[in-house]
């Protein structure tokens, strides 16, 4: 059995189910497919933390605004954070961001991936998109001006484009042959939530150790504001030496790695250890092929930027295509998708820069190096339109921004 459609769609996590809704109104035949059931799953107020979260900015928040899910993810739960207090914990620089700099209420969201994901489903079911859960992708290859997909069970679906949102190891990318360029950071990510005797402040907290970054990000359970997400980057040795020490030992390390700021670290939910790799493919495109999200690009946890981007990708994409459908060009052309790649690699290769600069000069044991960080925090926390500037970038205040994104 075969089935058509004019976009195929792989992987409904939050970057490709943004796309498919961007999608809904275009009067195109959307389908999106993933390997899950894609079921919204009944949220409840008072379980556990899912360790897995990301900071979504002003411009994320925005587009799932429009795209109808925003709603749902209100009514989940989000912390929202003003503040951001950085130092560097071998020296004396520090610095700190604050929303009031630009006008702003808030930096961001602290968001769990899983309720930015049901949010999204909720809005796919309430809409005509087709949905294809538990496929699970086993070939794909060209058929005349087509793609041609298998399935696990033996189903197949043709289309002219095809839509890689399957995350940083797709299979899309892999069988489509699309090179990436990729290193190893040699860090791996400690990821979990605790509770510590003092609120956050509703302010994210990072604080760079000799080992790599520590990040305590605001959240909120039951008005309560003493809980954080942690992301702890740290070399493989540590990270299995940490993995390894009971709970009232990992708490001790973690208090002292964080120096204490939020007073005594008093529980922890289970740890993950997520080893730190980024790649970033070297076309974003081909004739009727399109990769975003991870797919395309992942960076360094260390301003919980990537599914920001990847929100900015789906925006871009959906508003390239659609325009094109309002010219009668062909969608698979690749004149037609290279737009998108115009628009969106300059972009995420400049912050994938910006960010592999942050995480080499404080990974720096050079005595030289040392003095320039420290003297640039400092220097920095005295300008305050540097600052403002840096503020603006993350709440995605500027730069070539799709409609959905605009304010």
């Amino acid at each position: 059995m075969e089935t058509r459609a004019d976009i195929l769609i792989v992987g409904a996590g939050m970057v490709g189910s943004a796309l498919a809704l961007a999608l809904r109104h275009s009067g195109l035949q959307v389908l999106l497919l993933d390997g899950g059931p894609l079921a919204v799953r009944p949220f409840d107020a008072k379980a556990p933390f899912e360790p897995r979260v990301s900071a979504l900015s002003a411009a994320s928040q925005r587009i799932l605004d429009r795209l109808g899910a925003w709603e749902g993810i209100a009514r989940r739960r989000a912390t929202p954070y003003s503040d951001m207090q950085v130092w560097d914990g071998s020296g004396t620089g520090q610095i700190h961001f604050s929303a009031t700099s630009v006008h702003a209420q808030v930096l961001g969201h602290i968001v769990e991936n899983k309720v930015v994901q049901d949010a999204l489903l909720e809005r796919l079911h309430d809409s005509d998109i087709g949905l294809l859960p538990n496929a699970r992708m086993e070939q794909l290859r060209h058929s005349g001006d087509d793609w041609l997909m298998t399935l696990h069970d033996g189903r197949q679906l043709r289309a002219p484009l095809v839509v890689a949102a399957d995350g940083a190891h797709s299979a899309v990318r892999r069988l489509a042959g699309c090179e990436t360029r990729e290193w190893d950071y040699l860090h791996h990510a400690i990821v979990t939530s605790v509770r510590c005797a003092q609120n956050h402040q509703a302010t994210a907290w990072q604080r760079f150790t000799d080992d790599g970054p520590l990040a305590f990000l605001p959240l909120t359970r039951d008005g309560k504001q003493d809980w954080c997400s942690i992301v702890w980057s740290t070399t493989p040795v540590e990270a299995e030496r940490l993995m390894a020490l009971d709970e009232p030992a990992f708490l001790r390390a973690l208090e002292r790695a964080f120096e204490g700021r939020l007073g005594t670290v008093m529980q922890a939910d289970p740890r993950l250890c997520v080893p730190l790799r980024q790649r970033h493919a070297k076309r974003y495109v081909e004739a009727g092929l399109a990769l975003i999200g991870d797919a395309a690009h992942t960076i360094h946890p260390l301003a919980g930027q990537g599914v920001n981007l990847g929100f900015l990708d789906a925006a871009v994409l959906a508003e390239v295509l659609m325009d094109a459908c309002k010219r009668g060009e062909r969608l698979a052309d690749v004149k037609v998708l290279s737009r998108y790649e115009r628009r969106r690699m300059p972009h995420n290769l400049a912050l994938m820069a910006a960010m592999e600069g942050f995480e080499r000069l404080f990974q720096a044991d050079k005595l030289p190096l040392r003095w320039l960080r420290n003297s640039g925090l400092k220097l920095v926390e005295q300008l305050p339109e540097a600052k403002a500037v840096f503020v603006r970038q993350a709440l995605g205040l500027s730069g070539d921004l799709p409609d959905l994104a605009k304010a």
